[in-house]
């Protein structure tokens, strides 16, 4: 039995922030539960191994900026009909901000939105950064 959650424990390292939330959006689905609920049930944290209590803490960066650095010409209208999608600007601006790399596309945003949206812009063949 130890071996079996030891391998488990094992992928999870492996996952991505992005297939980390696909895994904890399927576990409420499949399992009725609100893993949001959780946090104040009265649960403990306990530091783990690579946290070191005596040094001190230093605060995760929560938002995120996504920036479009190259969009190669050949895929410039699937791109477009992203960032259409992705920021609800009209076809001029998107146009526009498309044309204009390397161009901020997205501000303040939280590390999931910001990954899923280089994910996406990605697989059509843009080049983007989080910063």
């Amino acid at each position: 039995m130890v071996t079996k959650i030891d391998s488990i424990i094992e992928e999870l390292k492996s996952l991505t922030l992005l297939e980390a939330a696909e895994l904890v959006k399927q576990i409420e689905e499949t399992f009725d539960v609100d893993a949001s609920a959780a946090s104040g049930a009265g649960m403990v944290v306990m530091p783990t191994s690579l946290e070191n209590s005596s040094s001190p803490s230093v605060e995760e960066k929560t938002e995120f900026n996504v920036v479009l650095e190259e969009v190669p010409a050949s895929k410039k209208i699937s791109i477009l009909k992203i960032v259409r999608s992705l920021t609800s600007l009209g076809l001029k601006e998107a146009k526009d901000l498309v044309e204009s790399v390397p161009k901020t596309l997205k501000e303040a945003t939280s590390k999931e939105d910001a990954e899923e949206m280089k994910s996406k812009l990605e697989e059509a063949g843009a080049k983007v950064s989080i910063t």
